[in-house]
């Protein structure tokens, strides 16, 4: 991996480095060096070096490294030219827009129960809105969004020139009508998806709420819900705002939420009602008090609260503090009992909308390289204008003349184009929803089918995206003896003696021990036997990420003894309990067989012991400095020497036929990444599991580091690993994102997987932006919950789906899927499809303007260089519409392999990737095509009907509709009966329409008397005349493919033969 970043070491002034250490004591200098990477002056010098030995030993070997390549800086007019323009414009979009919607400062507030009219400031409504526009900025936005492409910019300037008499070229209408027709159509689109979109937010926010007032219950809607109300939520129900837990019908004071749509975490986390309103008798009472509520300014962080309550009726005052434990966040669902909050953040303060990113309008790659062709042929057609103006020598008012050419030839760019596109994609939105192969797929964003076509990296959430979301358990481990799926019955007989063995409930369950209730002071449990065995909960120390485990010190009733129970992953374990032979060799076996580990042990306890422990505890829970730390010190005391009781493995099941789904993604050369709010142990777990990491490949795990010389040396470490996934978790991303942002993309973008867990919906976004940003490839994000939306709005295709997190994000993503499954075909079928049909839709509408233009060339160079059309208006108007326009959008059902065939080679999904389908090189081979087509056929107009002159006309204009429909059936691949039906429409269309348009078929303005005859048109040497100038434009093309194709076939075409 590392030999292919280059580092560029810039020397500096050996003196200077050398006096820097000199001044520092030697016996300091090893230690000194940590306290001088976090100045700022010294930081931007340091590199990453190929070796650890260099940074760790010998300092001299400091060069200067840029963080990121800094390339060279235009300035002046050449920055101008290159985009400058477009920055310069957007810079003053955006101050404008902040000056018009200038942001609120967030800040701490203070919340009266019940009194919602009593808050001092103006706080949000607390509606949920995904639409990109409101009824005034609808017109404006869309016409922004369109005029901003080159092509429609272009043809709006054309259309406004016909105004001025000096340059008027045929009727109003052949300009102003195709491009009228294609604003509707976007207008139209536009406003179906936004009306939508208005109907989903709709939906979400007509949702009803209890909510208390003096007089009793009313039912409230989620979107009138106001800071300082009271709403009651029932079990199963999603809570509507940022809220604080005042009560709970459960008799313990608690209860358990959802958060999955929040964080992607499936466990269910336990909130804790504010003592004081829970001891209140009635429900009523919470008016009879006089309390409020101060909380802390709006934030992002989801895992952190810090706010007081305070009733003031009482005496003395009573004073709570109140933390994370005591909120309920909007987006999270109850998981257990009724619950009563006090609302204190309402619509765009609550923390899920904090974390979610505006909706972006997203542009196709396939419409970006498009936009340069135009621009290419925009240089064209000024070119030819110029020299047919230099031709005519500059006479007269020259510069009239040219812009007289420039509307001559103005076909050369295709104003039919974006209808024939935008069509085309209506048409694939269609056929992707009604595949029977993957029901229920939705498309939400109609403009960016082409995209599934071209994706290098899919960025994929493991909680209810990979996974089903259940765990199963599959294994236990005594030491001496190991359970299976299949041998559990055998642990019944076991279990009577030992039921402090196992830790998991719905397990033991099924083999006969019960957890019959359990509340915040004692559990019951109910034995094989029948028996009810009582346990007083004397301590509970939570898991958090860095301790990685639980423990929980229990006294039995019956006998009276103290036990310190603990469970936790392997690796935090192992150096707790007691020295064993066994653990760490089956931890290996379980995690090969992508099993989740839990580590039990225990330790009995005397009743000095506990409470010299207790005391120390409660000490350290009161100080003021470094609680955590103190805490954490006192727990660990206890942690020593504890008797290992067994070892756990549950599977959290796979979402259906995972792992060949990620086969194929492979297969096809996309890269994967799992971001994932889960612990590292789970990431890894799944990542194997699902194949996402192959068996063979090795796992660098990225150790935790916090300071600028840890990320150092650890990103050397990394360097040296060859093919091996990475596992990195969030806090670690950002140091290293911080300080070697450039370096770790480019070393991660080597590695064939990567997983980042315990990420924020903020940091999956960011990781996002960072590839589209670094690599310039198209990126796809996968996710099922609300936690995935910042990464699927802002990846160039964001895929949803529908599961048991909620609708949140497939409502916010551009496609949505029922199964994980699904994305196979979605990419490999209709991605695949979709970008290879627009691609030749694309370049064949250019194709046919670039004749009609070239044509026009060849008549104007005959008639000494005269600015007048060839083509009276209809003929235009009819030439790009109803003569060629049905045959030509038939492209968008050709295909040159069968959907089979496309999912049994994903390999034919790479060629995509490079954009072979739409480039320079096929553009420039359309435009010979063009050139040589034309030229043919309107020299061979003028050739062979030098004594009909008057007629060159009508002889041209059916050679090219002839051509136009033959090149159309040369295109394409596999025929289907509706291309044979629109060839045959179309060319009925042009023979009905010779008897009645007969009056534009003669030369320029003014006819020379010149009207179609009929009797002419049907002569055999009309017929064969024609017929020979198409055969001679046709015939070669034909020819050239047909050798092609034997000598250097493409790679689908050796599948199909």
């Amino acid at each position: 991996m590392a030999d292919h970043i280059p580092l560029h070491p810039v020397p500096r002034s050996t003196q200077r480095r050398t006096a820097y250490y000199t001044s520092v004591p030697a016996a300091q200098r090893h230690n000194s060096r940590y306290q001088v990477e976090d100045e700022s002056s010294h930081l931007d010098e340091m590199p990453l070096m190929m070796s650890e030995e260099g940074f760790e030993n010998d300092e001299s070997d400091y060069h200067t490294l840029p963080r990121a390549r800094v390339s060279h800086r235009k300035r002046g007019l050449e920055w101008f030219i290159c985009g400058g323009w477009k920055f310069l414009c957007a810079s003053c979009c955006d101050w404008l827009i902040n000056i018009c919607r200038r942001k609120k400062e967030l800040k701490a507030r203070t919340v009266w129960l019940g009194c919602p009219e009593k808050c001092e400031e103006k706080y949000p409504r607390n509606a949920i809105k995904n639409q990109k526009y409101n009824f005034f900025t609808f017109i404006p936005g869309v016409l922004y969004e369109q005029f901003k492409f080159f092509l429609n910019l272009y043809f709006l300037v054309v259309s406004c020139s016909q105004f001025v008499p000096a340059l008027k070229i045929g009727y109003l209408y052949t300009y102003w009508a195709p491009l009228g027709f294609v604003l509707a159509v976007t207008m139209v689109r536009e406003a179906v998806d936004e009306f939508r979109r208005y109907q989903r937010d709709k939906e979400m926010n007509s949702q009803l709420y209890s909510k208390l007032t003096i007089r009793g219950k009313v039912q409230v809607k989620s979107s009138d819900i106001q800071v300082g109300d009271l709403i009651i939520v029932e079990k199963n129900q999603r809570i509507p705002s940022d809220m604080v837990f005042l009560r709970t019908s459960e008799k313990t004071g608690s209860c358990f939420i959802r958060t999955d749509q929040l964080d992607g975490e499936t466990d269910w986390k336990l909130k804790v009602a504010v003592s004081c309103t829970q001891r209140l008798p009635a429900l009523g009472d919470l008016f009879s008090i006089s309390a409020y509520v101060y909380a802390q300014k709006p934030q992002l962080d989801i895992h952190s609260f810090e706010g007081t309550f305070t009733r003031e009726d009482s005496d003395p005052t009573i004073h709570e503090s109140l933390s994370i434990e005591n909120t309920l966040w909007a987006s999270t669902v109850v998981a257990s009992g009724t619950v009563i909050g006090v609302v204190i953040y309402t619509g765009k303060e609550t923390r899920s909308v904090m974390n979610t990113s505006n909706p972006k309008n997203k542009v196709g790659l396939l419409d970006l390289e498009l936009n340069q062709l135009t621009k290419a042929l925009f240089l064209a057609l000024v070119a030819l204008s110029i020299v047919m103006v230099t031709l005519q020598g500059f006479v007269g008012p020259w510069y009239r003349n040219l812009f007289r050419f420039l509307l001559l030839f103005s076909y050369i760019i295709p104003i039919s184009l974006r209808v024939n596109l935008d069509m085309g994609k209506a048409a694939y939105g269609w056929m992707i929803m009604k595949d029977d192969n993957i029901p229920g797929t939705v498309v939400r964003t109609s403009t960016i089918p082409e995209e599934l076509g071209r994706l290098v990296y899919l960025l994929t959430d493991k909680t209810g995206t990979l996974t089903q979301n259940e765990m199963i358990f599959k294994r236990l481990h005594l030491g001496t003896v190991s359970y299976g799926t299949d041998t559990m019955d055998e642990i019944q007989n076991h279990i009577v003696n030992s039921y402090s063995q196992v830790a998991l409930v719905q397990w033991t369950e099924s083999v006969g021990l019960t957890l019959v209730n359990r509340d915040l002071t004692s559990m019951q449990l109910k034995s094989p036997g029948g028996q009810i065995l009582t346990y007083y909960i004397l301590q509970v120390f939570p898991f958090t990420s860095e301790s990685k485990r639980m423990g929980i010190i229990v006294r039995d009733e019956s006998t009276g003894e103290i036990t310190f129970y603990m469970k936790g992953a392997d690796v935090a374990m192992s150096t707790i309990v007691q020295y064993n032979d066994w653990l760490e060799e089956e931890c290996g076996n379980m995690a090969r067989e992508g099993l989740r580990t839990l580590v039990v042990a225990k330790k009995s306890l005397t009743e000095e012991q506990y409470q010299d422990f207790e005391n120390r505890y409660n000490q350290a829970k009161l100080s003021i400095h470094d609680r955590a730390l103190k805490v954490a010190a006192v727990v660990e005391s206890l942690e020593r020497e504890m008797e290992l009781l067994c070892l756990t493995g549950v599977e959290d099941q796979l979402q259906a036929d995972v792992r060949p789904t990620l086969e194929m993604l492979r297969n096809a050369g996309i890269k994967i990444w799992m971001l994932t709010g889960d612990k590292l142990e789970t990431a890894t777990c799944i990542a194997k599991s699902s194949h996402l990491v192959s068996r063979t490949q090795d796992i660098h795990i990225f150790r935790p580091v916090i300071s600028r010389g840890e990320a150092h040396l650890e990103l050397n470490a990394f360097r040296r690993k060859h093919d091996c996934a990475l596992v990195i978790s969030g806090d670690s991303l950002e140091v290293c994102l911080k300080y070697y942002e450039h370096e770790f993309v480019e070393l991660a973008c080597q590695c064939p997987a990567v997983v980042c867990c315990r990420c924020s919906p903020t940091q999956k976004a960011h990781i996002v932006k960072l590839l589209q940003h670094h690599t310039g490839k198209r990126t796809c994000a996968i996710g099922d919950g609300g936690n995935d939306v910042s990464m699927i709005q802002a990846a160039d295709c964001g895929i949803g789906i529908e599961g048991k997190e909620g609708k949140q994000a497939s409502l916010a993503a551009d496609f949505s899927i029922t199964q994980f499954k699904h994305i196979g075909r979605l990419l490999m079928v209709h991605g695949r499809n979709s970008y290879k049909r627009s691609a030749a839709l694309g370049q064949f509408v250019m194709h046919r303007g670039l004749i009609i233009s070239t044509m026009q060339a060849v008549f104007s160079s005959v008639f000494y260089f005269a600015s007048i059309p060839l083509y009276q208006g209809f003929l235009m108007v009819g030439y790009a519409t109803i003569y060629t326009m049905f045959p030509v959008f038939s492209l968008v059902l050709d295909q040159d392999v069968k959907p089979e065939m496309a999912l049994l080679y994903p390999e034919l999904y790479k060629d995509l990737t490079k954009g072979r389908s739409l480039s320079f090189k096929t553009f420039l081979i359309w435009v010979l095509i063009s050139i040589y087509q034309g030229g043919i056929l309107m020299y061979g107009a003028l050739l062979l009907f030098e004594s009909e002159f008057v007629h060159v006309v009508a002889i041209s204009f059916t050679a090219l509709i002839f051509t136009e429909l033959l090149m159309v059936a040369l295109t394409i691949r596999t025929w289907h009966w509706l291309m044979v039906v629109a060839e045959f429409f179309s060319l009925g269309c042009y023979v009905a329409s010779l008897a009645f348009l007969n009056e534009y078929f003669g030369i320029g303005r003014v006819s020379f008397g010149a009207f179609l005859d009929v009797a002419f048109i049907t002569t055999v040497t009309f017929l064969w005349k024609v017929s020979a100038i198409t055969v001679v434009s046709c015939l070669p093309l034909y020819i050239l493919k047909y050798l092609k194709r034997k000598f250097s076939p493409p790679s689908y075409s050796k599948l199909t033969s």
